[in-house]
């Protein structure tokens, strides 16, 4: 019996690759009597929207995706998310980081820079709770001593296929923002946990996610879901679908007349409407 759980982003409306992913996750939930979840994830309040969310609502129904209530709003979860964090800065596991975007690119424009990680700039300096005070900041997780602490973690496919990653994979990511009590990936293994999600079902993109994702999962001794890393929906010139590309929405779909519950079926088939593509995972 499987949980799982479709966790979209209230920054615009939902396009065909967010609907290939909530069917296949709420088809594999159905398939043993599991549960199929329902989260909002609007830690981004600067680029959220009311009429979004109201948006994800609409669409789930027309596509005929019943959930199960309660809707999580991670919004509403600071108090939740902070004594994680607390947790791994005793641990000696998070340190603040100062740097801006630009002194960012900044490092990683320099000759000795071979990485898109960020460089670690930040890992070394003391603890200065005055400078917190008085600069914005960042929490990153420092990866170096995550890793020999709890080791390169691993994890499963649905299909069964065991991933390993190795050094490269991982990053001094960051736990919280100044603007928002946690980031993605913090907030995901917490909510994931809290809500009993035994699958997670998302976009191949996102399993460069996992590494970091199981490695935090480890540390705060929370439970290992099983993963469905699926293909990506893409045009059929193998572009990207994308809310800032003005990929085609939902809601314009369902205003050309398609059938929302026609559609659904359609994708659990493996099949996509004239003009678009699955890319492979």
């Amino acid at each position: 019996m499987n949980t799982s759980r479709f966790a979209p982003s209230p920054t615009g409306r939902l396009h065909l690759g967010h609907a290939y992913s909530a069917v296949l996750g709420h088809a594999r939930a159905a398939q043993g009597g599991g549960r199929f979840l329902l989260r909002i994830e609007d830690l981004d309040q600067a680029r959220s929207r009311p009429e979004f969310v109201e948006g994800i609502y609409e669409d789930l129904d027309w596509l005929g995706l019943g959930w199960d209530e309660p809707v999580l709003v991670q919004s509403q979860r600071a108090q939740v998310y902070g004594p994680s964090l607390d947790r791994l800065r005793e641990g000696g596991l998070a340190y603040a980081c100062f740097c801006t975007r630009a002194d960012i690119a900044a490092a990683l424009e320099a000759p000795h820079g071979a990485t898109p990680h960020y460089p670690g700039t930040c890992r070394t300096l003391p603890d200065d709770s005055e400078r917190r005070a008085a600069m914005p900041h960042c929490w990153r997780l420092d990866s170096v001593r995550a890793l020999e602490i709890a080791g390169f973690p691993s994890w499963t496919e649905a299909h069964g296929r065991i991933f390993a990653p190795g050094p490269e994979d991982f990053d001094d990511a960051i736990l919280a923002r100044k603007d928002a009590p946690a980031s993605y990936h913090l907030a995901c293994v917490i909510d994931d946990a809290e809500s009993g999600v035994t699958l997670v079902v998302r976009g191949a993109d996102l399993r460069a996610s996992t590494p970091i994702q199981r490695l935090l999962q480890q540390l705060l001794d929370l439970p290992e879901p099983i993963y469905l890393h699926h293909a990506l929906v893409t045009h059929d010139d193998g572009r990207r679908l994308a809310k800032r590309d003005l990929a085609p929405t939902l809601a314009a779909i369902r205003e050309s007349g398609v059938d929302g519950r026609a559609l659904a079926e359609q994708l659990l088939a493996g099949k996509l409407p004239l003009g678009f593509a699955f890319a492979d995972a």
